[in-house]
């Protein structure tokens, strides 16, 4: 496996550990809705999957913005239950993608 066939699903550290988990699957739904072509690809060629965190609802957006620009695939998850914060997003397999990610900690490793 090559370390850019990964699809990274990236939520937010200040939430419980349960609710990363959650917010990382919704996100994940979400981007197999939006991007059907790419998850499908990604899910025949390698189905590995990063779960990664950031600190914080701002950090988690200014990730989002920077996948954005650089035209990376990426979905973004609000959970109504929280104000429709910004809880989770995932990312396309890309050498862009891990750039971004790549210092970025597991999810729940805390």
């Amino acid at each position: 496996m090559r370390p850019d066939d990964k699809l990274y699903l990236v939520t937010r550290a200040d939430l419980p550990a349960g609710a990363q988990a959650v917010q990382a699957a919704h996100a994940l739904q979400l981007f197999n809705i939006e991007n059907p072509e790419v998850a499908r690809a990604w899910h025949k060629e390698s189905n590995y999957l990063a779960l990664l965190a950031v600190p914080t609802e701002a950090d988690l957006a200014r990730l989002y913005t920077k996948a954005e620009r650089r035209g990376i695939p990426v979905s973004a998850f609000r959970e109504p239950d929280l104000g429709d914060s910004l809880t989770a997003i995932a990312l396309a397999p890309s050498p862009g993608a891990r750039s971004l990610t790549r210092a970025l900690p597991l999810a729940l490793s805390a």
